[in-house]
């Protein structure tokens, strides 16, 4: 059964440059969201079998959207995504739940290396 994933990235060139890795390589992309709280609601809404989460975005960062999206689902499986520089919040993520984190710029390789880990 195809894994259904939704990315979030408040810059639309990320999440088509994820999108265009993942769909090559038979995932399917159900939702995107641009910001934290549109992430929640899309979860809500779509109950992907994983997330691709950026860490800095407006109105509601990838780190609160984490903890609201784990509270709905404890089981929720959700790959952080940050740029370098972001030691400290990459241990947040983590600490708060994240499966993995992902370095900006992506790296086809180590992207579905962290999916296929995470979601198989």
């Amino acid at each position: 059964m195809t894994k259904r994933i939704l990315i979030c990235d408040d810059a639309a060139v990320m999440r088509m440059m994820l999108k265009t890795i993942l769909t090559k390589n038979g995932y399917e992309v159900v939702g995107e969201a641009h910001n934290g709280i549109a992430a929640v609601a899309k979860y809500r809404e779509t109950r992907p079998d994983l997330v691709m989460m950026d860490i800095t975005m407006p109105e509601m960062s990838g780190i609160e959207a984490l903890k609201k999206i784990k509270e709905i689902d404890p089981d929720a499986a959700i790959i952080m995504c940050s740029a370098m520089g972001q030691q400290i919040m990459v241990i947040e993520s983590i600490e708060s739940g994240a499966k993995d984190f992902i370095v900006k710029p992506f790296q086809a390789e180590r992207v579905l290396e962290a999916v296929k880990r995470v979601v198989g």
